[in-house]
């Protein structure tokens, strides 16, 4: 399976179809982009910008179709798939954080492992600022791919182990890093 992954990950086809998995990841698709971002940056390091580039942007304008699922169809298709992911009981307790919390609750569930396609529909549903939940949208896919980006980038093929079993734990840390800035910006200036 490795060795099929990454003759994919080296071929022309690869940042379309990477763009393609983190368009649908961000509104419906279960598999994350990831699967896809991490062999090919291993593939080609010098590209390791342009893969995460092409990750945030197209997670982005997918993240607004979950957007709109969330905000016009949600009965219909958007509780389906948040039944799929087990999360429909969360859902009002999110909407709940996004509209006290707001751009801060979009970035920091954005940029965990939490299926940016709960957030994006979530949002949708709680009928978030459409703005806001972009500029939110943008900081927080950015911050988690090129996060995987700089690490296999620096480190390389050592790294992909831990980033794969240990994604998690980078990311809240990451996250709690962030949030503890904001707050000390906020309280100290």
């Amino acid at each position: 399976m490795y060795d099929w992954m990454m003759r994919m990950a080296a071929s022309k086809r690869a940042p379309a179809a990477l763009g393609t998995v983190s368009f649908m990841e961000s509104s419906f698709f279960p598999i994350p982009p990831d699967v896809m971002l991490i062999p090919m940056i291993l593939t080609n390091r010098s590209k390791a910008w342009w893969y995460a580039t092409i990750a945030t942007v197209t997670s982005v304008l997918g993240g607004l179709l979950g957007y709109a699922i969330g905000y016009f169809a949600f009965e219909a298709i958007g509780k389906p798939i948040l039944a799929f992911y087990g999360k429909e009981h969360a859902l009002d307790s999110f909407i709940a954080f996004v509209q006290q919390y707001g751009v801060p609750a979009i970035i920091i569930k954005g940029a965990t492992p939490i299926p940016f396609k709960v957030v994006t529909i979530a949002a949708g549903v709680a009928h978030m600022d459409l703005m806001a939940f972009i500029g939110a949208s943008i900081v927080a896919r950015a911050m988690r791919f090129y996060l995987v980006a700089a690490l296999l980038y620096f480190f390389g093929e050592p790294i992909k182990h831990f980033i794969e079993k240990r994604l998690t734990l980078v990311t809240t840390v990451f996250v709690v890093v962030l949030v503890s800035g904001f707050v000390a910006v906020k309280y100290l200036f």
